[in-house]
């Protein structure tokens, strides 16, 4: 066994990989950008070395700088982690002729598996099923739709060495593929280096289910089940889950020996998955294998009680896998959040910035949280958006689900956008409960853009006995230090977005009592005080976890269950004559282009004096890795253009001016 491991990475995944390597009695490496000089990943590593600057392309993709950092520390293997080098066979190959260990498959598996193109080609040689589609490699614009014709509308199209959602979409009309080629590829040549494409059939009504595999150098493999994986947002997974509440027994074990059939004919090693595309008739097709630990490894860990980074290690060191196929648990059901730096309100945009707060739900055997960050850490726009993964466990899907929702709750994250009030929508959503989904279900249920959920009428009553409580904590207070009375009312008026309540307020023991029209809700909590962010109680038999903060005009700001409301706790009085004032009207920002996040600018589209109609390109911002395409919401004369190519951009800064 090792005595010492370089983590070729950073984030989360770094520090998920170092928890197990010391449970295991190993040193550790940290490699950093000076982006990361006070990382999580680098305070946690028992030695640490700088690689380059912030931009990945400089520090944590360059082999060479990694290569030096394993040499210069003495480590004896490198665990790559996902994403940057992991699935690079040329640094797999370095790594070992150089005598060091690379904790993933063997570089010819990387290569097999990594070219989109020669994967297909293996996998239907290995008997697995394939789906229809083009399989040469595509360069030209006028050739893709050529191609895109003669297979039929909607086509995926993607870039060969693509992965992560970067460099692929979706096309419906042939008027709309040159636009999305161009883009895909652009992505695929700035992210991978690669600008050959592919285009297949995108099947209608889909789920992208995948399934995780592990092999050892003895000829030994195994399928660890299946995780489902249909709840995505431009390919990328938000909502990841295991087992699918779509396979069956008899489906899982086809589609699991299909991925140990493709792996034995790869002499794969180490952790792989298989990622499967279905339809509604459970005909299921090969879409690719990712060479490496995937970002949901989690719910698979939950569900099988194994470590994967510590099989991963074992492999590598050259151990048999020590388990068979029938060793291979199924036990419950667990859910992964991928919780985001972005603003769902804006479109999903990246949103950067210090996390001046980083309140997670309390870690148990039932909640898993893996992140690479803490308060006061600094979201870059150079990395990937994901700050954290919540992982809950409950012995059925329906348990697990709830528990995803109370911890989503009690998330706490301020000084950015995150995606959080969004994933805990989606856990309340009756589709998602009844597990019926695919891979449009974000566009279905949401219309691809998400407005704050206006609370239904027991949420309403939620939020409107948690305000109360915390309205009579707060003068009970005042009570005690000014000799008034002690927070007990029975004038109030409590408005929550749209709803309003005449209401009396007792203070009890552990809480209040909420008289609302003719019922009365016993609110109790677990001993919130004010100035705490987050309230756990019960309302009735119900358990509630609400995010507390002060809102505008005295509101509090309340979170819960995906709403986020100002509730006012006013006297009759004061809410009466708050009725009769004016409301201020928001300052028109039609004429002008506003940059949604922050960004470079990488090309722009039109020029002062254009007429543009409605839906047509104006720029292309990229942040985080992601181009985003800013069209025209409406017909336009452009003004003056205040950005150009290569410019960095600010939120909200002015990118041109409209007529």
């Amino acid at each position: 066994m090792f005595d010492k491991i370089l983590i070729a990475n950073r984030g989360e995944i770094a520090c998920r990989v170092m928890r197990t390597a010391r449970r295991m009695g190993m040193a550790t490496v940290a490699v950093y950008s000076e982006a990361d000089a006070g990382s999580r990943h680098v305070e946690m590593a028992d030695e640490s070395v700088l690689i380059g600057p912030a931009p990945s392309a400089q520090s944590y993709l360059l082999a060479e700088r990694i290569l030096a950092a394993v040499k210069d520390t003495g480590a004896q293997a490198v665990h790559p982690g996902f994403g940057f080098l992991s699935e690079n066979a040329d640094f797999a190959r370095a790594l070992e002729a150089e005598g060091i260990v690379f904790i993933g498959p063997g570089p010819d598996a990387i290569s097999a598996m990594g070219d989109k193109i020669e994967s297909k080609k293996l996998a239907a040689e290995a008997g697995v099923s394939t789906i229809p589609g083009h399989d040469q490699a595509i360069v030209d614009v006028d050739a893709g739709v050529a191609i895109a014709t003669k297979i039929g509308y909607p086509v995926m199209v993607k870039a060969s060495a693509g992965g992560g959602g970067k460099g692929m979409r979706v096309v419906d009309r042939a008027e709309d593929l040159a636009e999305a080629f161009s883009s895909a590829q652009n992505e695929g040549r700035n992210s991978f280096g690669d600008d050959r494409m592919l285009i297949e059939k995108f099947i209608t009504s889909p789920r992208h289910i995948e399934i995780q595999l592990m092999a050892d150098a003895h000829g030994n493999a195994v399928y660890l089940n299946e995780r489902e994986c249909s709840i995505q947002r431009r390919h990328q997974k938000v909502i990841e889950e295991a087992p699918s509440p779509f396979v069956d027994a008899g489906m899982r074990r086809a589609m699991g020996e299909q991925a140990v059939a493709l792996a034995k004919a790869v002499g794969y090693r180490s952790a792989g998955t298989v990622e499967f595309v279905t339809g509604a008739d459970k005909n299921f097709y090969f879409l690719e294998m990712n060479t490496r630990l995937q970002v949901e490894h989690p719910v698979t860990e939950m569900i099988t009680g194994l470590d994967l980074v510590e099989m991963m290690i074992r492999v590598a060191a050259g151990e048999p896998l020590g388990i068979t196929q029938d060793d291979v648990a199924l036990d419950g059901w667990a859910v992964e959040s991928r919780i985001y730096a972005e603003d769902p309100a804006r479109g999903f945009l990246p949103s950067i910035g210090r996390l001046v707060r980083f309140l997670t739900p309390e870690e148990t055997n039932s909640v898993r949280i893996d992140t690479g960050v803490g308060e006061g850490d600094e979201i870059s726009m150079h990395y990937d958006p994901m700050i954290a993964k919540l992982v809950t466990y409950g012995p059925d899907r329906a348990a697990a689900i709830a528990r995803m929702g109370e911890a989503l709750d009690g998330f706490l994250i301020g000084g950015i956008n995150t995606n959080v009030p969004f994933l805990a929508s989606i856990c309340r959503n009756d589709c998602f409960g009844k597990g019926t989904l695919t891979t449009n279900f974000i566009a279905e249920e949401y219309g691809g853009v998400y407005a704050a959920d206006t609370p239904d009428d027991t949420v309403a009553e939620v939020l409107a006995g948690v305000a109360a409580l915390i309205e009579g904590r707060v003068a009970a207070r005042a009570a005690a230090l000014g000799g008034e009375p002690d927070g007990t009312r029975q004038d109030l008026t409590i408005s929550v977005g749209e709803s309003e309540w005449q209401v009396g307020v007792t203070l009890v023991e552990s809480g209040c009592d909420v008289k609302i029209d003719s019922k009365t809700l016993a609110v109790r909590d677990d001993g919130w005080r004010p100035g705490d962010s987050v309230f756990r109680g019960r309302i009735g038999e119900r358990d509630v976890v609400v995010q507390v903060a002060r809102g505008a005009r005295e509101a509090w700001r309340l979170v819960h269950g995906g709403a986020a409301v100002d509730v006012l706790v006013r006297s009759a009085r004061a809410a009466t004559m708050a009725a009769r004032m004016p409301k201020k009207e928001p300052p028109d920002l039609s004429k002008f282009l506003l940059s949604p996040m922050p960004g470079l600018v990488v090309s722009v589209a039109v020029t002062a004096g254009d007429m543009v109609k409605a839906g047509e390109p104006l720029c292309v911002v990229d942040a985080m890795k992601m181009e985003n395409v800013l069209r025209a919401e409406r017909e336009v004369t452009v003004a003056e253009v205040k950005a150009s190519t290569g410019d960095s951009l600010e939120v909200d800064q002015v990118i041109m001016i409209f007529e």
